[in-house]
């Protein structure tokens, strides 16, 4: 069963529990307990061992027999900005920063182009960028009643389709290494990996038409279903988010809030820990890159980089520094005292659980996915298939969504994926190599950012303090929206065989939908009008 269409059915079983009962621990936990079943091929004993490795991957590798550091960083990671975010708040930094915030950014539209604007700049990792841009927006968009769910929207939309087309990143290092191994051989491609990776980004249709639609959100007020239930109601009702839903991030107790709290208390904890995991880096690179012997360049920096390590130290420091500026009120605030921090770290950590434990089940599901062969199975089908040239670039856009949505991850997608679309494209049409590997790229990015069990729409939920299913459920018509898009894109692109006309009826479309959806905007509020 491994390797054929029953490998589809635990992430199948996943997906659709959680899209049906909202229960996602329960989901993950079942379509784990369906993908040990199969991989043990039903046998108690070996289901037993498969379940107990799938739920402790995370901490342990079985195939390595070493401590899963990378799994285990982020999770720290984790527990450390529930940690940050409990000091800044019990300090009073987060009522300074939100005050300070609504004399500076006074306007709606100002906080949710803040937000989309910090996501375009922290784009070195969208792991660092879903929880860091989470982290300075959150208060600001909850002054201005932007709901947690369109934060939550406009995080993960900034983090991994930025990060897919810069190449100082941990997501361009990879890719351009990867590029490298593929090209290495090969006599039709007269490109290096580097430039080849920077052609690549313009056509990358769902990146375009993604980044588009965020901007447009941000400047209107136009919203559709689910979210505008949800912002509907944070702006008549100021209920950023359903308070009888788990809200990871969301600290339980009413701490007192302190007039003593300044801007400082909340932003040097926060550019502390951007500036270090920066730093930290940005020296893992360095050092690996000595440790192997290779040349030492801004691209092997990234490629080598430790970023679990990195953010790690950068949230120890952040916590840190925001610990002593709570402290620095014990002699002027009578409220202030070491219990009252000792249960604001508690509170912290206990915050950021619920993501940790989708986290840890999420990781063992893609465990399991992964020894099933489901990427492979769904390669499989395209490279069997008698198609044409001219929608092999649609065909890998949806192929790789589908992947990623799946198995929970992008990169593993591209790991699978560009080398199989790489071949065929070498051998069929070499001219066309190149967007059919951005096609692979642009519908990773599309099924992981969409996809329930992803690791990066967690973290998105997280650092915006959204019910994770909200934000799965809010963001899925507007990714699916932006696919259809991607989608008659690559089709024109692959019937023209002209990029540049492939990317022009992307642009056409999107115009065309913003014209419409402007002038219905425009009706409505008129007749609003009209009617009062």
């Amino acid at each position: 069963m491994i390797g054929t269409w029953v490998s589809i059915v635990p992430p199948i079983i996943a997906i659709v529990m959680v899209l049906l009962t909202r229960r996602v621990l329960l989901s993950l936990g079942s379509g784990i307990v369906a993908g040990a079943l199969i991989v043990a091929a039903f046998s108690p004993a070996k289901t037993f061992i498969e379940l107990w490795e799938s739920v402790t991957v995370s901490f342990w590798d079985w195939g390595s027999s070493a401590i899963n550091t990378d799994n285990i960083n982020i999770m720290l990671f984790i527990l450390l900005l529930g940690v940050i975010t409990a000091f800044v708040s019990v300090s009073g930094g987060s009522r300074a920063f939100a005050e300070w915030a609504i004399r500076h950014v006074k306007t709606k539209r100002g906080a949710k182009l803040l937000t989309v604007a910090l996501g375009i700049a922290i784009f070195v990792d969208d792991y660092f960028n879903s929880l860091a841009v989470g982290q300075i927006s959150r208060p600001i968009t909850d002054q201005h009643k932007v709901s947690r769910a369109k934060l939550a929207y406009f995080i993960d939309s900034t983090s991994a389709p930025v990060c897919v087309v810069s190449p100082i990143s941990s997501w361009g290092a990879y890719l351009i290494g990867l590029l490298g191994i593929m090209f290495t051989g090969a006599a039709a491609v007269t490109y290096s990996p580097l430039s080849a990776f920077l052609l690549m980004a313009p056509m990358n249709f769902y990146v375009v038409s993604t980044l588009a639609l965020v901007f447009f959100f941000a400047w209107t007020n136009v919203d559709f279903f689910e979210m505008k239930k949800h912002e509907d109601r944070a702006e008549k009702a100021g209920q950023l988010y359903d308070p009888d839903k788990e809200i990871p991030g969301q600290l339980k107790e009413d701490f007192p809030v302190h007039a003593y709290g300044k801007v400082r208390d909340l932003a040097a904890p926060i550019v502390t820990l951007i500036a270090m995991t920066l730093l930290m880096m940005v020296w893992t690179g360095y050092q690996a890159s000595v440790a192997d012997g290779i040349a030492v360049s801004i691209w092997s920096i990234f490629e080598n980089t430790n970023v679990p390590f990195s953010l790690v130290i950068g949230g120890l420091i952040g916590a840190g520094l925001a610990a002593v500026l709570y402290m620095l009120q014990f002699k002027n605030n009578e409220t202030a005292n070491a219990s009252l921090m000792g249960q604001a770290f508690m509170s912290g950590v206990k915050a950021m659980m619920p993501a940790v434990l989708i986290l840890i089940l999420a990781w063992g599901l893609t465990d399991l996915i992964d020894k099933l062969d489901t990427g492979i199975y769904l390669s499989n089908v395209v490279m069997q298939a008698n198609i044409p040239v001219a929608f092999l670039p649609a065909i890998m856009f949806v192929l790789a969504g589908l992947m990623a949505f799946s198995t929970g991850t992008s990169w593993g997608s591209f790991g699978i994926l560009l080398p199989i679309a790489g071949k065929i494209m070498l051998d069929a049409s070499p001219e066309m190599l190149l967007p059919a590997l951005a096609a692979v790229l642009a519908g990773a990015v599309f099924g992981d950012h969409c996809s329930p069990i992803s690791d990066t729409t967690i973290l998105s939920s997280t650092g915006a303090g959204c019910n994770h299913m909200d934000h799965v459920s809010t963001q899925l018509p507007y990714a699916l929206l932006s696919a259809g898009i991607t989608t008659v894109g690559y089709l024109v692109l692959g019937l023209t065989g002209s990029i540049w006309i492939g990317l022009l009826s992307v642009i056409v479309i999107l115009i065309i939908l913003f014209s419409v959806w402007t002038m219905r905007a425009k009706s409505e509020k008129v007749a609003l009008h009209q009617s009062i």
